[in-house]
């Protein structure tokens, strides 16, 4: 099931053809390596590895009557080569190829995630870089704060998606692996290092020990890296939205020439994109639940698990890799106005300066809780009167005693909040 956003890269991955051709992969090299320990003919295994090839529509059709794809699949392999095809999956399980060829498939998935993750976090620290010293209002549950800078909101995301990045990374490797331990795990028919040879031949680490199947909570923490992921994309991209509101903005997303926000309202430039991002988030975080649910399965293996993980592997990573590549975009082409962000930092009248003003109360000899006082009285005078707070402090006689004309103008200077940008930005490496 190859999910309506899949990018072409994902497409090919997840196709029919692909999944068969990843599972006779592994037939083939399982019956060479048998052969090489003498477990079947050695001619045999030549003539599989040169004439193994299956057809889609005949799997299908043998399917209609076996109602077993696996069982279909060699039927029709063995076909193609012959006498010697009563050799392919000599002493394998359904899932010893299953499981083995899908890992396959996700390996491959999951590089491309992390190649579309590090262009992200590289576009991210580019545009960083290039807004370090870009000032806008900090916010703490909507409401303003202190200052801060557009380049240090972006080098949280370029810290946050190294991580994502790292938690991919591992996860690609916990994926990485196959097994031909037989039905129950013993290797009754294939002995281990058979799988041994096979895995390594495919690329892929063997599993210590397995039952029927490679264990689920493999597969678990996988669509767990994609969802945390996902989150944080959707982080981003919420946060896009709230800047890009008609009240604050100061950022967009991008808006393409002929492209047109609303069929009814002709001015609209909606954050479709960043809308679509967080949309999709939920699929994943749904998706990773399903995974967390596979994982408990019946004594040596039940079948539950599969119909889910035929939906939910190539969806996952088919919708995570679309959304790095929308987020590429939106950040590559971000529209920022910093006319607006200068705006909006005036907009409280100075009250974004009153921690500047309680830390220097406190320096000049005043208790916490004194020194709160009259900066929360003073500020709740000029945001219920719509003052000017410097100029309602400076008329403080309380105040006066303690700053003078100078100090109290360095109360009220950006320059004081951003001034450990560069401390930050070097510790990112940036």
């Amino acid at each position: 099931m190859i999910p309506r956003y899949t990018t072409p890269e994902m497409a090919e991955i997840w196709s029919e053809q692909t999944k068969f051709q990843k599972m006779l992969d592994v037939e083939v090299q399982a019956c060479k390596a048998l052969a090489e320990k003498g477990d079947i003919p050695a001619q045999a295994a030549v003539e599989i590895e040169q004439r193994a090839a299956f057809d889609l529509d005949k799997v299908k059709e043998i399917e209609k009557v076996t109602r077993h794809d696996i069982a279909a699949f060699v039927k029709n392999v063995g076909e193609n080569i012959g006498d010697a095809g009563k050799y392919v999956h000599f002493g394998l399980t359904s899932s010893d190829v299953i499981d083995t060829a899908i890992n396959l498939q996700l390996r491959d998935a999951m590089d491309v995630i992390i190649r579309a993750a590090k262009k992200l976090e590289a576009t991210l620290a580019e545009k960083a870089v290039k807004h370090k010293r870009t000032p806008m209002m900090g916010r703490s549950h909507g409401v303003h704060a202190e200052p801060i800078t557009l380049g240090l909101k972006l080098a949280l995301y370029v810290s946050e998606m190294r991580r994502n990045i790292a938690r991919l990374q591992q996860a690609r490797i916990t994926i990485a692996v196959g097994k031909l331990s037989g039905a129950v795990g013993t290797f009754a028919n294939v002995d281990p290092a058979i799988e041994e040879k096979v895995c390594a031949a495919l690329g892929l680490a063997h599993a210590a020990v397995s039952n029927q199947v490679i264990q689920r909570d493999r597969y678990a923490e996988m669509m767990g890296a994609l969802a945390v992921c996902g989150a944080s994309l959707e982080k981003f991209a919420l946060e896009i939205r709230g800047l890009h509101r008609t009240e604050v903005k100061e950022c967009e997303e991008p808006f393409r020439k002929g492209q047109r926000g609303s069929s009814a309202m002709p001015h609209k430039k909606n954050p479709i994109i960043c809308e679509r991002v967080c949309g999709m988030a939920r699929l994943l975080r749904g998706n990773a639940m399903a995974a967390l649910e596979n994982v408990a399965l019946w004594h040596e293996r039940d079948i539950s698990h599969s119909s889910v993980e035929r939906v939910i592997f190539p969806d996952s990573t088919t919708l995570l890799h679309y959304m790095l590549l929308k987020m590429i975009d939106v950040f590559d082409d971000l529209v920022v106005h910093p006319d607006n962000m200068a705006r909006n930092l005036q907009m409280s009248r100075g009250l974004i300066f009153s921690q500047h003003l309680l830390l220097d109360l406190i320096r000049k000899g005043l208790s916490r809780d004194e020194a709160y006082e009259i900066v929360q009285r003073n500020a709740l005078k000029a945001n219920e009167q719509g003052l000017d707070f410097k100029e309602v402090v400076a008329a403080d006689e309380r105040v006066l005693e303690l700053l003078g004309p100078g100090e109290l103008d360095l109360c009220f200077d950006i320059s004081y909040h951003l001034r450990n940008v560069d401390a930050v930005f070097t510790r990112l490496g940036l």
